[in-house]
């Protein structure tokens, strides 16, 4: 049965790059909001452990694209830990909206929903706090997506406290 996924983008209300680690990553302090428009995605789980990709994204390889790199990711952890249903698999599309490095947030949200859609069909039954551990291998702002919820960020972004910030508009254009 195909399921359909929204995948929100989001704001950064503000950013205050705070310092650089070692590793080239900055530490920051920042406000996430999230927005009602994203991309959606459509699953359909397969019974033969198959992860296939069925719109490709323009100048991204599938094995390189976040989406099919949290569905694997979801499914070896699962697995290691003995939580993954023999043959569990999926074909997913995306209606892509969102711009490509358009500081939106879409690659990051897109590999957030498939592990929080796949986990539930999949019936895995990791947690939140295991599903964005595995988000932030894929990216920094993959776990507030996981969390669904505004936050106000610190670290790389990864140390997140939920907010309640008040409800405003937003006008955010996309001159390409």
């Amino acid at each position: 049965m195909m399921t359909h996924w929204p995948s929100p983008a989001k704001l950064n209300l503000f950013l205050y790059i705070t310092g650089q680690r070692a590793d080239g990553y900055h530490t920051l302090q920042t406000l996430f909001q999230f927005l009602d428009y994203g991309d959606t995605l459509h699953i359909e789980p397969r019974h033969d452990g198959e992860i296939h990709l069925l719109t490709p994204v323009t100048g991204v390889e599938n094995e390189d694209n976040l989406i099919v790199r949290a569905a694997r990711l979801l499914m070896k952890a699962a697995s290691e830990s003995g939580r993954l249903p023999a043959g569990s698999g999926a074909d997913i599309s995306i209606e892509k909206r969102l711009p490509m490095g358009g500081g939106l947030g879409g690659g990051s949200s897109n590999a957030a929903t498939v592990l929080v859609a796949l986990n539930h069909l999949w019936q895995c039954g990791l947690s939140i706090d295991e599903l964005a551990t595995l988000g932030l291998t894929l990216g920094a702002d993959v776990p507030v997506f996981v969390r669904g919820h505004a936050a106000f960020a610190e670290g790389v972004g990864e140390i997140l406290t939920p907010v309640n910030p008040p409800e405003k508009w937003y006008l955010v254009a996309h001159p390409g």
